[in-house]
């Protein structure tokens, strides 16, 4: 597992007087400022944000020595990390994960077969979303509805996803057309599954 967590990133500037527009990715926008110290990706930097207020979609903070518009434009970009040590040890349910341990684990079909590696997760409002670099494929990807009939089988201990879409979904058209993931209704009908 990650022993370091993303938990947010500098976005821009708030005002002249140095205070930073910060993108959480905590599930309690407002706890980005209660896990103590935080570092930039390479844990040369550290950072002991103040909260001062939400504002559509950031949490605006203060950080000491960070007084003008210019020293806080500076830190536009970094990404701010915390040791998951820091968590409490019951932090997550049954069911929850955190997004840094999904992200480079592969993914493969419910039948089998490798559909390819989760390269982010995101949430674009409608619930987190998989983003998967798919196999064989060095530019392709797909997004994958997070939930539990979409992804039934999630292990971290063993690095395992298995995916499930319904049909069509992940399709260009060229899967459907050559038969590969779905039966057509004789098909069905011949196997036993019934049609209504």
């Amino acid at each position: 597992m990650t022993e370091r967590l993303l938990v947010g990133v500098i976005v821009g500037t708030h005002g002249v007087r140095g205070l930073l527009r910060v993108k959480s990715f905590t599930q309690d926008e407002d706890a980005l400022c209660a896990y103590g110290t935080l570092t930039d990706e390479g844990g040369s930097r550290s950072f002991d944000l103040v909260f001062k207020n939400r504002s559509k979609g950031v949490v605006i903070c203060a950080l000491k020595g960070v007084d003008d518009r210019d020293a806080a434009l500076a830190l536009k970009g970094t990404r701010l990390y915390m040791d998951r040590s820091a968590l409490p040890k019951d932090a997550l349910e049954a069911d929850e994960y955190y997004h840094a341990d999904l992200i480079g684990l592969p993914i493969e079909w419910v039948d089998g077969g490798e559909l390819g590696v989760v390269r982010a997760v995101h949430d674009f409002g409608a619930g987190d979303m998989l983003e998967v670099a798919l196999s064989g494929e060095s530019s392709k990807v797909v997004f994958l509805p997070f939930t539990q009939a979409c992804v039934p089988v999630v292990d971290i201990k063993t690095g395992r996803l298995v995916a499930n879409p319904p049909p069509g979904l992940l399709d260009d058209g060229g899967e459907a057309e050559d038969g590969e993931r779905d039966l057509d209704q004789d098909q069905a009908r011949d196997q036993g599954e019934v049609f209504p």
